[in-house]
């Protein structure tokens, strides 16, 4: 089984992709769902709060598909960067203090439940940014599983001890392992070198051809050891790289094999 994910993102947050896109973020995620429909393939997006108040007919059609579920992916992404940036320094968690991460994640979740009508429970937060209050406060939120970080031996979701899910992705991102956008080779060289920064899959980056071949190899791997794959594809991410051609094969792959929303890889008591 093959969970795909996505993350989508308000316009004003002015993201090095969105900068680069000649369309919006959520305009290019509405032509991949076309391609998602015809292969009758389901999808998991995770959507920030500020799409719901700044281009809410415009993820109105998303959130309403029947192949799509939908999860919290923070109110603003962290735009306030200097303030996440001092609270990771003095107190661990570049989400903030236990009660300004409640808030964000309380902001979400309402916005998005009172627009869709659709009880939400599922979470990610903007760059897998996990803090020490997060699983905590999602349980308590209501919610049932978190999506945060990679793990490529990760077989599908677990217990956490603070009430809820944890399932990391265990198939290679696209985001930060694709030359696209502001990332090229000298951009991606620049920030590993800055940031010391790698994840389980590696500090490399490829082109989308390359990449490709290894997401469909991660997805063989996952299928023979009898784990449950936990993708990602950020619609604005493939669009740019090739228009979607790379993104086709993968989708064939997927239309081949049984595709299923985040939630549906938890287990029964779960759903309660």
């Amino acid at each position: 089984m093959i969970c795909l994910t996505g993350d989508i993102h308000h316009a004003s947050l002015n993201t090095g992709n969105q900068q680069h896109c000649d369309i919006s973020e959520i305009q290019v995620a509405q032509r991949y769902l076309r391609m998602l429909e015809e292969a009758n393939v389901k999808v998991t997006f995770f959507v920030s709060g500020k799409c719901f108040v700044e281009e809410w007919e415009d993820i109105r059609p998303i959130c309403e598909h029947p192949l799509v579920e939908l999860g919290g992916h923070t109110w603003d992404c962290f735009e306030h960067e200097l303030w996440h940036r001092v609270c990771n320094k003095l107190l661990r968690s570049y989400n903030g203090p236990a009660w300004y991460q409640r808030r964000d994640i309380r902001r979400t979740r309402d916005i998005i439940e009172r627009k869709t009508g659709k009880r939400i429970r599922l979470w990610r937060n903007h760059m897998y940014m996990h803090g020490p209050h997060t699983n905590r406060l999602l349980a308590e939120e209501g919610f049932v599983l978190c999506s945060d970080g990679v793990k490529r031996d990760a077989m599908g979701p677990v217990w956490h001890q603070d009430g809820l899910y944890e399932f990391p992705l265990n198939v290679i991102p696209d985001h930060e392992h694709l030359y696209h956008a502001e990332r090229t080779p000298e951009w991606v060289e620049w920030w590993i070198k800055r940031y010391n920064w790698s994840d389980d899959f590696g500090p490399q980056s490829y082109y989308v051809e390359e990449w490709t071949e290894i997401v469909l190899d991660c997805l063989k791997r996952n299928e023979e050891r009898g784990a449950i794959s936990n993708m990602i594809i950020h619609p604005i991410t493939l669009y740019l790289c090739d228009r979607f051609k790379s993104f086709q094969r993968i989708l064939e792959f997927l239309a081949s094999h049984e595709t299923i929303h985040l939630s549906e890889a938890l287990p029964a008591e779960a759903h309660g």
